[in-house]
């Protein structure tokens, strides 16, 4: 193993020789990739040798690197993941990945961060980076221990320990950039939704908005604005003239964002793929020709983004298409998602003409994850071109360490759930923790319908995070803020209002984003990182000083107000809002928050705006906190055209305990040439549960206010406290009757919860009420999530037909038997469909107490009621059983199997769709194998042969099904059809047991 320090303090290179070191693929992740190279002078430095040593092991092609932590440790970070705030225990791949649909367990969502950040016990953090491009395996499932897996050579970067998050964050910033600060609108909500079809409907939403007076800066274009889904292009009936629809917008004070994918239609005479041909900037396959996939638009080729001709002609045609009045651009698509591929992007053989000091020519598993960031990367250079004083804005949906320098992001296309508005918290967290500080989800859920209280839970917490826009897909209900009735919209008006009045806190956590690198948001832990207790809190989180606690399950807020909140003094408040359908607002003891007047977008507000300040007082008397200012568009910041102001408090005893004291309220210092605008200050004095002390005063000019006595605080906060109890349980009894929650139609949306059965080593999930589907099947051990889908579609199905999704698929089926031994380790769940003519499909779920790696189905359609007029027998029925298996690694998925006459069956997955039928004695003898090479994963599923008739591969977009089907017949009371089967989860198969498995007597 080789060492050296780099870049700063505690900040370490770690390769596997010298050699290695040479080897190394350039950095990605570096802002400056050459700092990566050059080791630094330690003379000066606090920490001249790393404490922690990793250690280097290489598995043929495959470099393995390990890092044994301290007990105590926990693991946070690993970048866009779904699940909860700590990933200890949990195992993911970097690969950027259409991940529709995606749930906690899915293991690649649509961006990479190979980087672990760490809490030690003592409260200190220390940061690893594999700084590698490739697919990265990072296994952080034993406890303490942090696994890098990728092909080697790849060089790991460490960052402390430093004695506190922030100084590592700081730390890690420091060499792979910071965010741009973005334009101020982008600070105000977004309003979004796949589509707004027309010009009209564009200019009906926004004039909603100002008519209710709900706050909003942005409207977005989703693809149906284009002509034929060709990028630079606007339909010509729906959107006849993009130029007008943006000076209407920006008359209002609206924005408008246009989404620009990178797949090209393949036409002749469409201008871009023309141009792109006569330059030759198009991805090549590896015959050397232009790769053609399929994407919205139907046959496309992608732009080569790591050559840097090809990002010059995209930053051409982004100059002339913002010049429409274009005010921000969306990079959707770009892992890149290429549609009827079993591994949803292009193959990883595809050409690269990638600049020299990338890679040069490279396959394009070398520049896959990166390709989202270079397209983004070009997009803001063409926004730059068309206005240089105009800061850009754009949205990337892939990205890799170092994106936050071109683009914000969002969290994908999330499900209208419960769970998902618990796990967007926790993903933004971790975003910010792997260096992307501007990210927010789709606010009330991309797919599915939204309940009234869910999307009122989550437009509450959505207000409060980095980027806050509502979006959903075709075919689900509307998700604007009125579309819920009066009480919802209300509700909305709040939390939104509550954003813009915390519009100039917000602005300032963005500056110090881009001055330092301090996420905006940050996880709970950061007020106590000793505390243990905090480091997988997923209901609150910081901004700043500011503490939000949320209640993101579909249960009530407590009335009574308790919270557990980090050690230290925390005082509440609110906006005259307070409403227990609303996240609760706390200000630390010591901070000191700006908060500025309701606005309906960010257009209205003025530097003579009178200032609020949020004060509390920490423990011994004093606060303090900052207000950042500028044009809030433009670069004149750059140049020193900005007013930072910094502001203390300090409290003053008074010298007898008839008198409360006073506060003294002022500027300590400011910085920046701005002068201080004309304007008052504003003054709110925190004393504890929203009861407060105000005075005003010129800004500038320094403030005393008088407090009360120590004994008529606590009998103040005492009485407020209960008024408050009051309201809030009458405010919630009205809401219980309103926010009322209905059964979805799609189920998604609905308060019902699925059946865990969790026995053993294997976790399911089971929804009843639609086709007693199986919808999640986790072995614990490994994490591995082993069904692809949601509730409506894909995981485990069965049918009564050869069909698909013939009757039995979606009925509700009733729970029968529900037993759990728990002294004896077995969980038992029987269900019953009715699936019409006097047939029952009945299932029975077990997991054994001797077998705790394995599932036991066994499945029936039996007659229980059929007419004397039909003999007895049913109509011709067939059981279908119908397993959607997720892919991790799709292009290393091998189904295997023995058939009936001793053939031995290998099916590798491949880039095209295929389905194959497997009857006679070419069946399984009995069981097949799904295993994934790259983990060594595998999935056995046996079943009884006698009952099988014929078997089904059908590979799809990172899944495939591996059906049973039974022989098609009437049944009778007597002759039911019944296929008995089980799946054993093999957590890390041995090359000799996995090539035995067709072999036996090898």
């Amino acid at each position: 193993m080789a060492w050296m320090p780099i870049v700063g303090e505690s900040i370490f290179r770690f390769d596997e020789s010298d050699t290695t070191r040479q080897q190394a693929a350039p950095s990605f992740s570096f802002e400056n990739p050459k700092l990566r190279d050059e080791r630094v002078d330690v003379s000066g430095l606090e920490n001249k040798s790393p404490t922690f040593l990793p250690r280097f092991m290489v598995d043929g092609a495959q470099q393995i690197v390990e890092f044994s932590l301290p007990l105590g440790t926990t693991f946070h970070g690993t970048g866009e993941v779904g699940g909860s705030i700590e990933r200890s225990g949990k195992r993911i791949y970097t690969w950027n990945t259409d991940a529709w649909g995606y749930n906690q367990n899915t293991t690649s969502l649509y961006q990479s961060h190979p980087w672990v950040f760490s809490m030690l016990a003592t409260g200190e953090a220390f940061g690893a980076l594999a700084d590698t491009s490739l697919r990265c395996e990072i296994d952080l499932r034993k406890e303490t221990i942090i696994r890098f897996v990728a092909v080697a050579p790849y060089p790991i970067i460490t960052f402390g320990p430093y004695p506190n998050p922030e100084a590592l964050i700081v730390a890690f910033a420091s060499v792979i950039g910071t965010i741009q600060l973005p334009p101020k609108w982008a600070l105000g909500y977004h309003q979004c939704r796949y589509s707004y079809e027309t010009t009209i409907k564009v200019l009906k939403i926004a004039h909603t908005f100002r008519e209710k007076k709900i706050p909003c800066d942005v409207i977005w274009m989703d693809i149906d604005y284009m002509q034929g889904f060709k990028c630079f292009t606007f339909d010509k009936v729906a959107f006849p003239n993009a130029t007008s629809l943006s000076s209407q917008l920006h008359k209002t004070g609206f924005k408008g964002v246009w989404m620009l994918d990178p797949g090209i239609k393949v036409e002749k005479g469409y201008e871009i793929y023309e141009s792109g041909s006569e330059a030759n900037i198009w991805v090549q396959a590896q015959n050397g020709k232009p790769y053609i996939g399929e994407c919205w638009p139907g046959q496309v080729v992608f732009p080569d983004f790591t050559n840097k001709k090809t990002r010059k002609w995209w930053s051409s045609l982004v100059k002339k298409f913002v010049g429409n009045g274009v005010d921000g651009i969306w990079n959707d698509m770009n892992e890149p998602a290429v549609f009827k591929t079993v591994s949803k992007t292009m193959p990883e053989n595809n050409i690269h003409q990638g600049d020299k000091e990338i890679g040069g020519i490279q396959p394009h598993s070398y520049y896959h994850n990166v390709y989202g960031m270079f397209q983004a990367k070009a997009t803001l250079k063409g926004m730059m071109l068309s206005n240089k004083d105009k800061r850009p804005f754009v949205l990337t949906r892939a990205g890799f360490v170092g994106a936050q320098r071109y683009a914000a992001t969002w969290t994908g296309d999330n499900l209208s759930t419960w769970e998902h508005l618990g796990m967007s918290i926790s993903m933004c967290l971790n975003l910010g923790l792997s260096g992307q500080p501007f990210s927010g989800p789709d606010i009330g859920g991309f797919v599915g319908d939204a309940t009234p209280k869910l999307f009122v839970r989550w437009i509450g917490v959505g207000a409060m995070m980095p980027f806050a826009r509502g979006h959903s897909e075709k075919g689900t209900i509307d998700q604007e803020p009125w579309s819920f009735g009066p009480e919802v919209e209300e509700l909305c008006r709040f939390a939104l209002n509550r954003r813009y009045r915390l519009l100039p806190h917000f602005y300032t956590l963005f500056y110090q984003a881009n001055k330092i690198g301090i996420p905006v948001m940050t996880p709970l832990f950061f007020a106590d990182p000793k505390d243990h207790l905090l480091r997988n809190r997923d209901d609150g989180f910081l901004l700043g000083p500011l503490l939000v606690s949320t209640c993101p399950t579909a249960k009530n807020e407590k009335a009574n107000l308790e919270v557990v909140l980090p050690q230290g003094v925390w005082l509440r408040f609110h906006f005259d809002d307070d409403n227990p359908e609303l996240p609760l607002l706390f200000l630390k003891g010591g901070g000191i928050v700006p908060i500025g007047p309701v606005i309906q977008h960010t257009s209205e507000a003025k530097h003579t705006d009178t200032i609020t300040l949020l004060v509390a007082l920490d423990e011994k008397g004093k606060a303090k906190g900052i207000l950042y200012e500028d044009d809030g568009d433009g670069f004149g910041y750059k140049h020193g055209k900005y007013l930072l102001s910094y502001y203390e408090a300090q409290k003053l005893s008074s010298d007898t305990e008839s008198e409360g004291g006073e506060v003294v309220i002022k500027i300590a210092r400011s910085e920046g040439q701005w002068s201080r605008p004309n304007r008052h200050l504003h003054v709110r004095l925190l004393l504890g549960n929203n009861t407060q002390v105000e005075g005003e005063c010129k800004d500038g000019v320094e403030l005393r206010i008088k407090l009360p006595t120590k004994a008529q605080i606590e009998e103040l906060v005492a009485t407020k406290c209960k008024f408050d109890i009051v309201e809030r349980e009458k405010t919630q009894t009205i809401l219980d009757e309103v926010l009322k929650e209905q059964e979805s139609v799609k189920g998604v949306s609905s308060v019902l919860l699925p059946i865990d059965l969790q026995a053993g080593n294997v976790t399911l999930k089971v929804v009843p009420w639609i086709g007693g589907r199986i919808v999640s099947m986790i072995h614990k051990p490994s994490g591995y999530e082993w069904l692809e889908g949601r509730f409506e579609t894909g995981c485990y199905e069965e049918y009564s037909g050869s069909e698909y999704r013939s009757s039995g698929c979606t009925e509700e089926y009733q729970v029968v038997r529900h037993l759990l031994e728990s002294l004896d380790g077995q969980e038992f769940l029987g269900l019953d469909g009715d699936i019409g003519g006097g047939l029952v499909l009945s299932r029975d779920i077990l997991v054994a107490k001797n077998s705790p790696d394995k599932v036991n189905i066994t499945s029936r359609i039996q007659a229980r009621s059929v007419g004397a007029g039909s003999g007895g027998d049913s109509r011709v029925v067939r059981l279908r059983v119908h397993p959607l298996m997720k892919l991790v690694n799709p292009m290393h998925s091998v189904i295997k199997y023995t058939s009936i006459d001793g053939t031995k069956h290998v099916h590798e997955a491949n880039m095209e769709f295929g389905e194959m039928t497997i009857e006679g004695s070419n069946r399984p003898n009995g069981e097949w194998m799904l295993t994934d090479t790259e983990s060594g994963l595998a999935v056995i599923n046996r079943f009884n042969i006698n009952e099988v008739a014929l078997c089904l591969i059908s590979w799809g977009p990172g899944s495939v099904t591996m059906e049973l089907w039974s022989e098609e017949r009437p049944v009778s009371k007597d002759t039911p059809i019944q296929i008995s089967h089980e799946y054993e989860i093999k957590p890390q198969m041995k090359e000799k047991e996995y090539n035995s498995f067709i072999n036996p007597f090898s």
